[in-house]
């Protein structure tokens, strides 16, 4: 199994900083090589010179018969083997090599089958360029460092403005449509803007097209509900006024149905405004559970494991905990168990489960478990959606899942 890099290696600033260091180095190195070899070059050219122009003097005092300068004699011991051969063989040439623990310049001549050698001073030489190589080195480290602390504060300005661009974006994603990046590159239309102020400038279009887009449905959602209610109202009056029948009792039930469902409309429009009020009190829970069950007229089993306190809204939880029951009885199937756990709530049916878009995804407006595909035996229509907003609200979190043995198990947490 391949070991995984650290999480932090995945960083635009880490990539760029290796990239810089990575690019520096390389500079650094082919400039030092270039800088190294010109110098390196010049001076043994300059060395070479003058021991050639030392050699010359010699070459011309031994054959006026005259005394040879200062460190030139004729095959001296320290003189390396091949430009003894070189001389020998009756050419000239020349050599760097170590003499005595000292660097020296050797240059060879023929002279009657033997080698005319003089030897100049090469060790200072030898330190320049050493000494060269050693300012090379230290200024690389330096520059590199200074490249790499500069570039790191440039791509972290960067990289902050990115993160400052993503969390606005995840807070958007959140339901915050008030949240902008607001990038002051993006103000003033005269500037130049960069990338990352071009995809500020982008999103903060995006969340505020999104933002009008949706409440002008929230608006159009509350004013079909209001709308609504008036006829509503006339129909639910007028069908108490029609006598008793089979057909009297399917038109009050169509009506009812129907008034439901506009203030479920409503619920959902002041939900989507993110204004409602919460109003908190101390409320025991296995109390509030049985109540709600009361309330619901259906066969529900409440199982107390462990009673708590919680300090909640009562009327949201109750709806929340209400909304969980009923679409329990409605799309599963019996029993149906509401069981209370400390600060947790579940209710479980035996049916088919959920569909598998709901356990992914979370419920969805008007859709049931008909149009989800052939098996998904749970349906909701704005039940399920209303208990996810109200439980929002009020702090707490609901999760739907498949319980273990089959059926349907929807948990609330309270804070």
């Amino acid at each position: 199994m391949r070991a995984r890099l650290p999480a932090w290696t995945a960083t635009l600033t880490w990539k760029s900083a290796c990239f810089i260091v990575v690019m520096c180095c390389a500079l650094a190195a082919a400039l030092g090589a270039l800088v190294h070899v010109e110098v390196t070059r010049q001076t043994v050219d300059n060395a070479r010179d003058r021991a050639l122009e030392k050699l010359s003097d010699a070459t011309r005092a031994y054959e006026a018969g005259e005394a040879l300068p200062p460190r030139s004699s004729l095959d001296p011991a320290g003189l390396p083997a091949s430009l003894r051969k070189l001389a020998v063989g009756g050419r000239r040439g020349t050599v760097v090599a170590e003499y005595r623990g000292r660097q020296v310049m050797w240059a060879a001549a023929p002279a009657d089958g033997r080698a005319l050698a003089t030897a100049v001073d090469y060790s200072q030489a030898a330190r320049t360029i050493s000494g060269l190589d050693h300012a090379i080195i230290g200024s690389s480290g330096l520059a590199i460092g200074g490249t790499l602390l500069l570039g790191a504060f440039a791509v972290t300005r960067v990289t902050r403005r990115l993160q400052q661009t993503a969390a606005v974006a995840r807070r958007i994603s959140h339901g915050d449509l008030d949240a902008r990046v607001d990038d002051p590159r993006t103000r003033d239309s005269s500037r130049h803007q960069d990338e990352v102020a071009t995809v500020a400038g982008a999103l903060d279009t995006m969340a505020a097209t999104l933002q009008g887009k949706l409440e002008r449905e929230q608006r159009f959602t509350a004013d079909v509900a209001h709308e609504l209610r008036t006829p509503l109202t006339g129909l639910q009056a007028a069908s108490e006024l029609l006598p008793e029948g089979r057909a009297t009792e399917l038109v009050r039930e169509r009506v009812r149905t129907m008034r439901g469902l506009t203030e479920d409309l409503l619920e959902i429009s002041r939900l989507d405004s993110g204004r409602e009020v919460v109003e908190t009190d101390l409320h025991q829970l296995a109390r509030l559970a049985r109540r709600v069950v009361r309330a619901s007229g259906t066969a529900t089993e409440v199982v107390v494991v462990r009673d708590a306190m919680v300090e909640t809204d009562r009327r949201r939880l109750e709806r929340v905990l209400g909304n969980l029951v009923v679409n329990a009885h409605r799309h599963g199937r019996e029993p149906v168990v509401l069981t209370v756990d400390g600060p947790v709530v579940t209710v479980r049916d035996h049916g088919d489960g959920f569909p598998e878009y709901l356990v992914e995804r979370g419920p969805q407006r008007f859709r049931s478990g008909a149009g989800a595909g052939a098996g998904s035996g749970k349906g909701h229509g704005l039940g399920l959606t209303i208990a996810v907003g109200q439980a929002g609200v009020i702090g707490a979190r609901l999760e739907f899942r498949q319980a273990e043995g089959g059926g349907a198990e929807a948990v609330v947490t309270l804070p």
